[in-house]
């Protein structure tokens, strides 16, 4: 079994978090409730959480999935550095812009999401994981079709190569050579 990487889990738990923090924050605005301030906060702090959260990281492996789109992201959240990259700032950070949010019916939902990201980030910070960003490859990958001239002829499972029937045209004479010696059981 394979180490549970706890980054990827934080990672897609703040990105639906950030989008229901958003969404909460549309409805409060717009249905003007008592204390609409704080869905006017949740509008700003969503949209925040949204774009520090949709560059995915890296595996432990040095493989990933990107988004579609995330390059621009990416550059801009790793030009900021250990601010961005470290997961302890990442669990304070959730932790402290989850709090406001709170105080409103509409965005608590929201908030309650982003507290269970900042502590699986936490999990993954005491783990020693780090944010780590994905790059583009420059070598292009090998198509799988390129290295099959011909496809096989009989499906599998298949003879071995000194049992196989010859094709035709490679043969001269007989249509047909069996490379087993044939034994007859007359008594």
């Amino acid at each position: 079994m394979g180490k549970i990487e706890w980054a990827m889990w934080a990672n897609e738990q703040a990105l639906a978090s950030g989008l229901i923090l958003l969404t909460g924050g549309i409805v409060g605005v717009a249905g003007q409730f008592r204390n609409w301030q704080f869905a006017a906060y949740g509008i700003a702090a969503g949209i925040f959480i949204c774009l520090l959260e949709y560059p995915r990281g890296c595996k432990a492996n040095g493989k990933g999935q990107e988004r579609p789109y995330q390059y621009c992201l990416t550059v801009c959240v790793k030009a900021f550095g250990p601010l961005t990259r470290n997961y302890y700032i990442r669990a304070l950070l959730h932790a402290v812009l989850c709090v406001p949010g709170a105080f409103i019916l509409c965005t608590v939902l929201g908030c309650v999401c982003l507290a269970i990201a900042s502590i699986i980030y936490l999990l993954a910070a005491i783990r020693g994981e780090q944010w780590l960003p994905i790059f583009p490859r420059a070598e292009p990958r090998e198509k799988p079709g390129e290295s099959i001239k011909e496809p096989p002829q009989n499906p599998p499972p298949r003879p071995p190569a000194e049992m196989r029937r010859k094709r035709a045209e490679d043969m001269e004479g007989a249509a047909y050579t069996n490379p087993m010696p044939v034994m007859s059981n007359e008594y």
